[in-house]
């Protein structure tokens, strides 16, 4: 079966098969297997693999268990809030703060499909897809591709394009949707939707764009985490495009940074799912006679809603104190969690031959500005 989405969809069902076999076959999977299901023999765990025939098996069971792998071994509680906004009835638009490249999305599953909700379906930047394995793992696992880095020639057919999928997924496919609220991960600790997201997502959806916007059921979700998700990299990205230089990746980056987010400490982790955007809400939103005061406004009402839904951490905390220099936010901490903080800022400034003033202020912000936007 053929679709004009062929170039950007997940795997259909029938299709999973061929990738399981791959993914089993791959010269990676036992380091995977090891990680997913260390209890087991990989030979065992291939068999398995093997045999999921659906998306839903290869989520329910394997997606499943690599979650519970991460929170065991990476985080020391995770909590979650917001389900009563939800209908397991209907399908949702997730916009989402994005602060680690996978775990976002994927323990936003692990909540859904825990709580008995139909998993969404996730976006994926095409710069991820950097083999047939990662592509394998992701399209099993109801990832569609988001073109990354086209030529603004292509900028809007692409843009189109995503735009039909994403309205044809929620209304004709009954499937929900996760995608960040901007392109790339939060790394500076100031969380704020991009307008351009939005604009993509009206491009299908006619000339009233609170009515296009209505019709998907947005629904904004905040997620933190106590000790972020690859903070030494962004620091390091933060320090190197300062001063408006031009910062290059370098050879598999993202890849490393999707495997520093999953391995590495990150204490306590929160979702909260917001309140769905009301029709009355996207209406006054687009009073003004500009559609770019639509979008400005529609934007800073997610914002708003993810600010006053984020929870702050101990950590967060520390950092604004111990970038003011003053002990304002005390009562929020204890002077074990302040030291062990401090150790752990200490190892990062370790990493870099650079001026630690500027680094040590890049690494706090990242911590510190969540504090400023606190509702």
């Amino acid at each position: 079966m053929h679709t004009k989405f062929d170039d950007i969809r997940p795997y259909f069902d029938t299709e999973v098969p061929a990738a399981m076999k791959r993914i089993a076959d791959s010269e990676y999977f036992s380091t995977m297997a090891q990680f997913v299901f260390p209890d087991m023999e990989v030979k065992d765990v291939q068999k398995i693999v093997s045999s999921y025939t659906n998306t839903y098996d290869f989520q329910a069971d394997a997606m499943f268990a690599f979650n519970e792998q991460v929170l065991a071994r990476t985080i020391t509680q995770f909590t979650y809030g917001g389900l009563e906004h939800l209908d397991s009835a209907k399908r949702y638009l997730f916009i989402s703060n994005h602060r680690d490249i996978v775990l976002d999305s994927s323990l936003l599953q692990f909540i859904l499909h825990s709580e008995g909700f139909r998993t969404t379906e996730i976006t994926f930047g095409s710069n991820l897809m950097s083999s047939q394995l990662i592509v394998d793992i992701g399209r099993s696992n109801k990832m569609f591709k988001v073109m990354r880095g086209e030529s603004p020639r292509d900028f809007y057919k692409t843009s189109l394009h995503l735009s039909e999928y994403i309205r044809h997924a929620i209304t004709e496919r009954n499937e929900s949707i996760w995608i960040a609220q901007r392109n790339g991960r939060t790394k500076d600790g100031h969380d704020a939707t991009d307008q351009g997201i939005l604009k993509m997502f009206c491009m299908s959806g006619g000339k009233d764009a609170a009515q296009a916007l209505h019709a998907l059921n947005v629904v904004p979700v905040a997620i933190s985490y106590q000790y972020e998700p690859c903070d030494f990299f962004k620091t390091r990205e933060l320090y190197l495009s300062r001063n408006e230089a031009k910062y290059v990746k370098e050879k598999d980056e993202d890849l490393v940074s999707v495997l520093t987010g999953i391995t590495q400490f990150k204490g306590n982790v929160h979702i909260n799912i917001c309140k769905p955007l009301q029709q009355e809400e996207l209406q006054a939103s687009a009073i003004e006679k500009s559609s770019n005061d639509f979008y400005k406004n529609t934007a800073h009402l997610i914002d708003h809603r993810i600010y006053s839904n984020y929870k702050l951490h101990d950590t967060n905390y520390i950092a604004h104190d111990l970038r003011s220099k003053t002990n304002t936010y005390a009562a929020h901490y204890t002077p074990q969690s302040k030291e062990q903080f401090i150790q752990h800022y200490n190892r990062v400034l370790e990493k870099f031959d650079a001026d630690k003033d500027i680094v040590g202020e890049i690494f706090l912000g990242i911590y510190a500005n969540a504090v400023d936007h606190a509702i």
